[in-house]
């Protein structure tokens, strides 16, 4: 039987209003009723609310304001937390002062575009599930570190969540307290917004697969170091198999599961996004036409690792060294590693291919300037 997703998350409306079917309730179409074991209605979350938690400090106010879904929040969440600052994260928690601005009626695109931030929960906490953290090589390539992994110790709590030098708390995956207190008894349950609009589900039973893969290709690299002002680590990367510690480990596979790229699926006619307990965990692109919020917070503190951009091949030297064929252009399959990752945000003409013009225009994570050829400024 297909699951129908207003049906799934307003039965108990239905049921009480005596109706046999949700579809004949447009309301209970467009909204998500939350109830407490009573079935007592709580919080329409698609619609206006305010959320304020004097356990945890939260302060979150949403109203709906011509096309749009304004949020106004402090980012505190409303649940326990982790201890911070912990050995791996020396940031503490604080309020934090930001307005969201989100569609209410969300179009969709069907192209994935990449978003640092790719949605903010329901109690104004944001998704941010790339990190700044990186291996740079001295032979150029720059391996961005995955907040899940065994490598590099990132102070994450049980929320999958940790802390920017703002004092900004943000979730890299499930927001497991945050689930919690939404679980009304149905698989999904909604945890937040996507800046496109799409809301953004948990499912209980993870009966929906994401389509992400290892890699099969080995890393290439050669004196690859991580370095912050209190930690210094190096490591081989040339020849190492893909095992997920790595953003560019992770290769998507159409039809590998039953989500898309940015982790979101169709079900009955609406399109929503999923948080997963495998990667990408959080989508990092969005379906939908959105405008990304400024930036807020960064990474954990001292400067990005990686030594001075010196060090770093021009654009020349890449194509020199990755184009197998001289046609002046790169494919998927003659590129490696981060560039592999991140092609179908290169290849701007979306041709298949990556020229070096695409490749200067490439903007680069936390204001570094791109690779540039040879004789450059």
């Amino acid at each position: 039987m297909p699951l129908h997703i207003s049906c799934l998350i307003n039965t108990s409306i239905c049921f009480i209003l005596g109706v046999t079917s949700c579809t004949s309730s447009k309301k209970a179409q467009e909204h998500n009723h939350q109830h407490d074991k009573r079935g007592n209605h709580l919080v329409d979350y698609f619609g206006a609310y305010a959320l304020n938690d004097t356990q945890y400090g939260t302060k979150t106010k949403v109203t709906i304001e011509g096309n749009n879904r304004k949020m106004v929040t402090n980012s505190l969440p409303n649940h326990a937390t982790g201890t911070f600052p912990n050995k791996g994260n020396p940031n503490t928690i604080a309020a934090q002062s930001i307005t969201y601005t989100i569609p209410l009626k969300p179009v969709f695109i069907g192209k994935p575009v990449w978003a640092r931030q790719p949605g903010v929960a329901l109690n104004g906490v944001k998704f941010e599930p790339e990190t700044a953290e990186a291996f740079v090589c001295e032979t150029g390539e720059r391996y961005r570190i995955e907040a899940f992994q065994t490598l590099v110790n990132l102070g994450l709590d049980s929320n999958h969540a940790h802390v920017q030098p703002t004092g900004a708390y943000h979730y890299h995956g499930i927001p497991t307290g945050l689930v919690k207190k939404q679980d009304d008894g149905q698989d999904l349950v909604l945890v937040g917004f996507a800046m496109d609009g799409f809301p953004i589900y948990y499912s209980k039973s993870g009966k929906y697969k994401s389509s992400f893969k290892l890699s099969t290709k080995s890393r290439t690299g050669d004196v690859c170091a991580y370095n912050t002002p209190k930690e210094s680590l190096s490591k081989e990367l040339n020849g190492t198999n893909p095992d997920g510690t790595f953003v560019s480990d992770w290769k998507y596979v159409k039809g590998q599961g039953d989500l898309d790229e940015c982790n979101g699926i169709t079900l009955d006619g609406k399109y929503i996004y999923l948080v997963t307990d495998t990667y990408p965990y959080a989508g990092r692109c969005l379906m939908g036409q959105f405008k990304e919020q400024q930036r807020l917070g960064g990474r954990r503190g001292g400067p990005l690792p990686g030594g001075s951009e010196g060090s770093k091949p021009g654009i020349d030297e890449i194509f020199s060294r990755m184009d197998s064929n001289k046609d002046g252009k790169l494919s998927k399959d003659e590129v490696k590693g981060p560039l592999e990752n991140d092609f179908s945000k290169i290849d701007i003409s979306k041709d298949g291919f990556i020229t070096k013009e695409e490749l200067e225009k490439t903007p680069k994570p936390n204001g570094q300037r791109p690779p540039q050829r040879s004789g450059g400024k």
